[in-house]
């Protein structure tokens, strides 16, 4: 794992001091769901680049009412984009994959799409705790404005399929597991009001 980082470093490096251009972001939208996320954004070609996005929710929310409640999880999500003019500027389209693990238990998740095969997972963790890793990938449609020499708004949606592998625990934090499974989700995957930094 450690070599395929370097390599993935040493070629983001070469592209950069090849094309000369690199951003920086985070997602709004996903910030505004307590994770915090950085995105880094790497031209390759004149009318392409390679998106990294990483996010991570790590807390838990107590209320009267429901309990304790938590959505935890971390996501990578590698893209590549192809630009109908010419890269940080108007429309794109890309093709992105996502790999990470979640942890959730009496929430709404909101996913809006749907669980096609195996458990309904949107309405099973209302009542237990889920468990495991995800995997899936999909196709993305987005639009950058350049607000200034360096800043850029961006929009974007994706949409695709996941697959989650999990155990279900009886409890938010405790208990034994219960059984294992899979879930299978077809939907939006992606999500985004990004403001980001182009140098």
């Amino acid at each position: 794992m450690k070599h395929l980082f370097f390599i993935i470093v040493a070629a983001l490096s070469a592209s950069f001091c090849a094309h000369g251009q690199v951003a920086v972001k985070t997602n709004l939208l996903y910030d505004a769901t307590t994770t915090p996320n950085i995105g880094v954004e790497v031209g390759v070609g004149g009318k392409s680049t390679v998106n990294l996005v990483y996010g991570l929710n790590a807390w838990s929310f107590n209320s009267d009412s429901h309990g304790k409640r938590f959505a935890k999880h971390w996501v990578l999500m590698p893209e590549y984009r192809w630009w109908l003019c010419s890269r940080f500027s108007g429309h794109f389209f890309g093709v992105h994959a996502m790999a990470g693990q979640l942890n959730a238990a009496n929430v709404d998740l909101p996913l809006p799409g749907g669980f096609v095969s195996g458990l309904n997972l949107r309405e099973a963790v209302k009542d237990a705790r889920y468990q495991g890793p995800f995997a899936g990938v999909g196709v993305t449609y987005g639009y950058q404005w350049a607000l200034s020499r360096h800043w850029n708004i961006e929009a974007e949606i994706g949409a695709g399929y996941a697959h989650m592998w999990y155990d279900k625990y009886p409890c938010g934090e405790c208990g034994l597991r219960m059984e294992k499974g899979h879930a299978n989700y077809l939907g939006v995957t992606k999500l985004g009001l990004s403001i980001i930094y182009v140098f």
